[in-house]
């Protein structure tokens, strides 16, 4: 990174170049989430070797051996759910703050075991139209994104710690589906990991 930055208008101001992965023909890419997740391995945050995730619009999960970012895996949760709550049939059902509360729970375990993503949202409308659960869902469908990403970025990553790097709300949320899925977490606040990699890439001391 350090090697391809590109310096705006011959001024102290640099723009960072971002990464790209290919894997089985699978194309992915990162920009931004990279110098956060390479500033918390190289100052500390968090270990050399390390399962990271980082939520947000367009969730990232990687892997870290030796400090080095070996692969990486995006899932569109966040933007999925602002369509959801935006647009169609379950917008009205979408208007409250996602809680990690039971209903939550409860969305996250039924994403972990049944990988019926689709089926499992119309069945939140079903729902409501049936007096089977309340009008407001905001919480259970949040589980069940973030349990269908969980299960994509389990998968992806293997075995290990995770580390999860980003908005506090965002990561309590994680870190209780996570709870579910039987794995530890630590987490690592997102605005201190850009600063320590802000300094890592120019070298400068904080």
């Amino acid at each position: 990174l350090r090697r391809h930055l590109v310096r705006a208008d011959g001024g102290d101001v640099h723009i960072v170049p971002g990464v790209s992965f290919i894997e089985h023909g699978r194309g992915d890419v990162m920009r931004g989430e990279e110098l956060q997740i390479l500033g918390a391995a190289a100052t500390g945050l968090c270990p050399p070797d390390a399962i990271v995730c980082h939520p947000g619009t367009h969730a990232k999960w990687a892997r870290l051996r030796g400090g080095t970012m070996t692969g990486f895996r995006t899932v569109m949760t966040g933007e999925l759910f602002a369509l959801l709550r935006g647009q169609g049939i379950l917008a009205p059902q979408l208007q409250g703050e996602a809680e990690p509360d039971a209903d939550f729970a409860a969305g996250v375990a039924r994403a972990l075991r049944s990988g019926d993503l689709t089926a499992d949202l119309f069945s939140v409308r079903a729902g409501a139209l049936l007096g089977l659960r309340s009008r407001d869902a905001t919480s259970h469908v949040s589980g069940l994104l973030i349990g269908a990403d969980i299960r994509t970025g389990l998968d992806f990553a293997g075995a290990g710690d995770i580390v999860l790097i980003g908005e506090e709300r965002l990561t309590a949320l994680y870190a209780a589906s996570l709870a579910i899925a039987g794995r530890k977490t630590s987490i690592v606040d997102g605005e201190r990991a850009f600063i320590a990699g802000a300094h890592a890439l120019l070298e400068i001391q904080p």
